[in-house]
């Protein structure tokens, strides 16, 4: 694990950035992040659901939804602090049945200029819920915005997304999903 020993008691935000690392290729000059520290570390995993549930604790949500992969890891540790229930969003993932009703949407391009499926079991969202999406990271917001668009025909409300890094460039994009983050990745 890189930086130094941390102690449960620290700030989350020096720590998350002292077990951070960019990864690159030698044929690729492409960088990569490495967030694996994060979930490794005993001092930082228990921080990061109540941390990020902080972040909208006074907009009441009744669910959280967690993109796969790593919002499903996260998003988990946020509903338990917050005492609601987690719902997951699969990629590219269709009905087991034709009993099995989903709400799907195709989101727009994301990082890598890629257009996903999102999907999630429809009973799961009530038209009551108040839905806070949580991940790990935010590019370009493309997913999210696919995962808004699921909540919307749930005729759910959308309470924002809460991510551990955002990394948008488009102001317009953050105030639209209500992005609220730990750490903005020019700190890292």
């Amino acid at each position: 694990m890189n930086g130094p020993l941390l102690r449960a008691d620290g700030d989350l935000r020096a720590d998350l950035r002292s077990t951070f690392g960019w990864l690159t290729t030698r044929d690729i000059e492409e960088q990569y992040a490495d967030v694996t520290g994060w979930w490794r570390s005993p001092a930082i995993l228990p921080r990061l659901g109540p941390a990020l549930a902080e972040l909208f604790a006074d907009d009441e949500p009744t669910v959280v939804l967690g993109l796969a992969s790593r919002g499903c890891l996260l998003g988990p540790l946020v509903a338990v602090h917050l005492g609601v229930g987690f719902v997951e969003v699969r990629k590219d993932r269709y009905p087991a049945t034709d009993a099995d009703a989903w709400l799907q949407t195709r989101t727009p391009p994301d990082y890598h200029d890629q257009q996903l499926d999102l999907g999630l079991r429809r009973e799961l969202l009530r038209s009551t819920d108040r839905v806070l999406l949580v991940d790990d990271w935010v590019a370009t917001g493309g997913q999210a915005l696919g995962a808004r668009s699921l909540v919307e025909r749930a005729d759910a409300s959308w309470v924002g997304l809460a991510v551990l890094v955002d990394a948008l460039t488009e102001p317009a994009t953050r105030r639209d999903l209500r992005v609220r983050s730990l750490v903005n990745v020019r700190e890292l």
